[in-house]
């Protein structure tokens, strides 16, 4: 249970449970700012190759691992999902089980993201391989988008929850699924509906952001993502979830950093990065809600419950004073532009005193 200390907040350290920490030169940046704030992460497999064998998981998470700050060596841990390819197959679902550090599959629509390509066209030839995940109780994780170009961008998620969703959860009613990054009403309402087996993770973005945000002022490249922010009336079916207290809600930042010169482009790169101050943000939007004494649950439990792993035990502090966001990082010799670049954020991540 979180605890009040003066002006203070104490809770579990926080899990983030979809985070983007690239590869190469990008970690040395992502993943010490993500082991701050986090004490596990899936760190998503949309690499180049992409992570679609036990091996190239394997050798994924020694990467992550390698770019770890000697602080928080041993108190950092990253789940490196498999790519759904046609590499996978129902006799790799049985070996990736096996392993600590394969806890799910993730399923991309080919073409639907950053890195999509290797992605998926049809459900059906891999209607084995969920068989065999149903089987084991290793979750699939969804990005909910179509890629009809016939289907407006901003109903992408309610078209892929019609078509595909419906159709997958009455093939495989027990396969654990997470429709990541959920952001509209339709696919909260799906959660909800199906929340014995199926969860969904939420990110700050969704959480503040609607479309108008993306061309106040003119086009604002660092606030274009995909699924795109919608609505108001989404982004209130989005927060609404956040704070429900149902377990099949919880926080995945969805955090994606991409280079200045790729946002602020003729064909700008979808993705905004958050992983600098995902929990006091995520504290901030409960805070004005007057939601702080559900904070912890979202961030902390809700997430391991739904993969079967123990609460995490490390704390940390959530200290009620402003802070202002650096305008820019250094990645790897390109210049970052983080969500909330040069402005103030309420709350400061501490360790436990």
């Amino acid at each position: 249970m979180f605890v009040w200390r003066m002006a203070d907040l104490l809770i579990r350290k926080p899990d983030d449970w979809h985070i983007h920490l690239r590869d190469g030169a990008a970690l040395k940046l992502t993943v010490p700012q993500a082991a701050r704030q986090f004490g596990r992460v899936i760190a998503m497999p949309n690499l180049r190759p992409p992570v679609d064998s036990i091996e190239a998981a394997r050798d994924y998470r020694t990467r992550i691992l390698d770019a770890v700050p000697s602080e928080y060596r041993n108190r950092f841990h990253p789940i490196t999902p498999l790519y759904l390819t046609d590499r996978i197959t129902p006799s790799v679902i049985e070996e990736a089980v096996k392993t600590d550090y394969i806890k799910a599959v993730k399923l991309y629509p080919a073409g639907a993201t950053t890195n999509s390509e290797s992605g998926v066209a049809d459900l059906a030839p891999f209607y084995d391989v969920f068989e065999a995940m149903q089987k084991h109780r290793m979750p699939l994780l969804i990005h909910g988008e179509v890629t009809d170009m016939q289907v407006d961008v901003f109903d992408r998620e309610r078209v892929f929850v019609e078509r595909q969703l419906h159709p997958l959860r009455e093939r495989f009613p027990e396969l654990p699924m997470v429709l990541e990054h959920v952001s509209s009403k339709e696919g909260v309402r799906f959660v909800e509906i199906h929340e014995r087996h199926t969860a969904a993770t939420i990110t700050v973005r969704h959480m503040l952001l609607t479309r108008n945000d993306i061309f106040q002022g003119g086009l604002q490249p660092h606030h274009f993502c995909l699924p795109v922010v919608k609505t108001e009336e989404d982004r209130q079916a989005v927060r609404a979830a956040a704070f429900s207290g149902k377990p099949c809600f919880f926080a995945g930042t969805d955090s994606a950093p991409h280079a200045r010169h790729k946002k602020e482009s003729a064909c700008g790169s979808a993705g905004i990065y958050t992983a600098h101050a995902a929990v006091e943000l995520y504290a901030e939007i409960f805070d004005e809600e007057g939601m702080l004494d559900r904070l912890e649950a979202f961030l902390s439990e809700y997430g391991a419950r739904f993969y079967g792993l123990e609460l995490g035990q490390e704390k940390v502090c959530l200290v009620r004073t402003p802070w202002t966001v650096p305008d820019s990082y250094d990645m790897g010799g390109d210049e970052l532009i983080p969500f909330r670049a040069g402005r103030s954020v309420s709350f400061r991540l501490e360790e436990d005193r």
